[in-house]
């Protein structure tokens, strides 16, 4: 359903994760809880009302969040154009 037919091709496998992510952000409005669920599944971050208390997920969590703040403060981000969503109006 994310566009993913060959999960082998890194073009879609970077196009469906990044609509992953995206419907992740949409639905809990909140980077962490996003990435927790983008990680462990949106199921849990419900049944725990946050971030579950899955090490690898806290870890994984923790480690996305320190590399973004890095290139943050560094101002290295690149100019990224969104890839719409299917409901999108601007397609």
């Amino acid at each position: 359903y994310l566009g993913v037919t060959n999960i082998f091709n890194p073009i879609e496998n970077i196009e469906g994760g990044s609509k992953y992510l995206k419907e992740q952000l949409d639905r809990f409005q909140d980077l962490k809880l996003a990435l927790a669920a983008y990680n462990a599944g949106p199921g849990p971050v419900r049944e725990h009302q946050g971030i579950p208390p899955f090490s690898e997920t806290e870890d994984y969590v923790k480690k996305v969040l320190e590399r973004y703040n890095s290139l943050k403060r560094t101002g290295h981000f690149a100019t990224i154009t969104p890839i719409p969503s299917e409901g999108d109006q601007n397609e």
